[in-house]
């Protein structure tokens, strides 16, 4: 009896889950069948398109215009992206290992302040962020997003922290004894030994950059399109004046631009799941 009932509930379970990823498998199945559609505005009339056609992956990828730049946004966006995760991702892990494995005076008071300040939402501080950029010249610029992004990374220090508390502090004592230096400890000691929390940090410092809307549309304001990130490009393709021509391109571009980071999921994912786990346990 408590065998089927067993049986029963995991069957309640599943078919739940099952709602829930076909609800949630909707928007995103409309989207890619709208970016496969002749008709180039919103159709609210069928789910799947009347005629299907890739011009507007065609359009997106080879055919620029006025309004569509989607080649030199989707490169403006990699760059600041890439640069962003490689600095970030280096001052989460200095911040880190500092943290975790040097005791050091005022260590504690350091930490929480720290814990303090990620407490508050970035989004209070950036009117104050855009006009000490605007006052040294740095706005409209790639190069000030790529400061701003990564200047206060090294507050998400946490997880990486809880990480690196799971391996025993008698590594780096035993390097010590063989005179081995901080930064020979750190390079050939603590990053062989930090490789899934290091994917999650590269993944993690990726996608703030890479999908980011609210700050480059603060910073990146002048107007000039080629400047733009895809996120900005993107949405200005639901202008009112823009949409009913432009909406089944804005859906092949954001098909195109959520590639990359699937497939970057897609194959770091066992060390991404094992990364998150392990710095949860002790962070």
């Amino acid at each position: 009896m408590r065998k089927h009932k067993g049986v029963g509930t995991s069957i309640v379970k599943n078919t739940f889950l099952a709602i829930l990823a076909v609800i949630w498998l909707i928007p995103i199945i409309w989207l890619f069948c709208t970016s496969l559609s002749e008709y180039k505005g919103i159709n609210n009339i069928r789910f799947f398109p009347k005629k299907w056609s890739l011009d507007n992956y065609v359009q997106v990828l080879t055919r620029p215009d006025t309004v569509v730049q989607y080649g030199r946004w989707f490169k403006n966006t990699l760059v600041i992206a890439t640069f962003s995760c490689l600095i970030s991702t280096i001052f989460v892990l200095m911040v880190s290992y500092a943290f975790s494995w040097m005791r050091f005076k005022g260590r504690q008071g350091l930490m929480r302040t720290s814990m303090i300040l990620n407490m508050f939402p970035g989004v209070l501080s950036m009117i104050a962020i855009y006009f000490i950029m605007k006052s040294i010249g740095l706005t409209n610029s790639h190069l000030g997003m790529i400061i701003v992004y990564s200047a206060g990374s090294g507050l998400g220090f946490l997880i990486v922290k809880g990480f690196m508390d799971t391996i025993p502090l008698s590594m780096r004592e035993a390097a010590k004894l063989e005179g081995a230096s901080e930064l020979t400890i750190f390079i050939k000691v603590m990053m062989p030994l930090c490789r899934p929390i290091i994917v999650y940090q590269v993944i993690a410092s990726f996608l703030a950059p890479w999908g980011d809307f609210v700050f480059a549309r603060l910073m990146l304001n002048s107007g000039i399109s080629k400047d733009w990130t895809v996120a900005i490009g993107l949405y200005n393709m639901l202008n009112r004046n823009l949409i009913m021509e432009y909406f089944a391109v804005f859906c092949a571009g954001g098909i195109i631009i959520s590639i990359p980071i699937s497939i970057l999921f897609i194959i770091m994912q066992k060390f991404y799941v094992e990364g998150v786990a392990s710095g949860s346990t002790k962070g």
